[in-house]
């Protein structure tokens, strides 16, 4: 008789194989330094990219970033958006930047891991990314000058990677600019006029003036999102959309309060889209 199965004795498991680096000067390469690199630097103003692309590049899934020693990984939940009144105080407002600044670093880490991840996509797809990753770099550098304004710096508080804990589970093209760019960039769009109304009543007009410009630069990103999830799928419609959702991501996660619908137009998305996304409820 053989023994039951939770009997039976199992293999240690192997550690995985490391992932060589792409050869130097391509644009995998930029991508593949920028999501390891551990040097607070090089994650706030990486080189500009190549475009030369690596020729029958393989899929390279990269599990995790490299952190710079000074972000400190903390398990709390965050804590609930401060107050106009709450963000009068320096050191909430620059926790509150520091949690964008970090949310920017994972965004430019996140497309970057993309280009690894899909390199049988289409070439303009792949330089898309890098541009999207570039800009994200840019957004990151705005909030980490503004810190030192607050009396901080970068690190002064623990960062949770919310979004690379989710962002990998994609298993095609689709699907990541389903999530990241039509999904995460998308509420961005809900939130930036509620955050630029209070770091602006808190007297913070330089974080204002950050938000609203970083706003504006996501809808380009929607609009790159949405143009490819029209090539690898088809026309965009709420249940084309919600289909590639991997759980337990919903459409909740991804609508603010309110909509900013002129924004969100303004983006690329069309008013059937928006009707059909305020008004989902869950099926349970």
């Amino acid at each position: 008789m053989s023994a039951p199965a939770s009997s039976l004795p199992t293999a240690p498991a192997l550690p995985a194989a490391p992932i060589a680096a792409p050869p130097a000067g391509t644009l995998e390469r930029w991508a593949f330094d920028y999501v390891t690199s551990t040097d607070l630097a090089h994650k706030l103003s990486p080189p500009m990219p190549p475009r030369l692309l690596e020729a029958s590049a393989p899929a390279r899934r990269l599990a995790q970033p490299g952190r710079p020693s000074v972000l400190r990984s903390g398990g709390a939940r965050p804590r609930k958006t401060p107050s106009i009144e709450a963000l009068r105080n320096p050191a909430r407002r620059a926790e509150l930047v520091h949690t964008f600044l970090h949310h920017e670093l994972q965004a430019a880490e996140l497309f970057c891991w993309a280009l690894l991840a899909f390199p049988d996509t289409p070439d303009a797809f792949r330089r898309g990314l890098g541009a999207v990753a570039v800009e994200e770099t840019e957004h990151l550098r705005l909030y980490a000058e503004h810190l030192p304004s607050l009396g901080s710096h970068v690190g002064a508080f623990p960062v949770r990677d919310w979004f690379w804990e989710r962002i990998p589970a994609a298993q095609e093209p689709a699907t990541f600019v389903a999530v990241m760019g039509i999904g995460f960039e998308g509420v961005n769009l809900d939130h930036v006029e509620r955050f630029a109304e209070r770091f602006r009543g808190a007297g913070d007009e330089r974080a204002a003036e950050i938000v609203e410009k970083i706003g504006q630069d996501e809808r380009s990103h929607c609009r790159f999102a949405r143009h490819w999830f029209e090539q690898f799928r088809g026309p965009l419609d709420f249940d084309a959309w919600r289909a590639v959702l991997p759980r337990p991501l919903s459409p909740l996660l991804f609508r603010g309060k309110a909509l900013a619908r002129d924004a969100r137009l303004a983006a690329g998305f069309d008013a059937t889209f928006l009707d059909a996304l305020a008004a989902w409820t869950p099926e349970w």
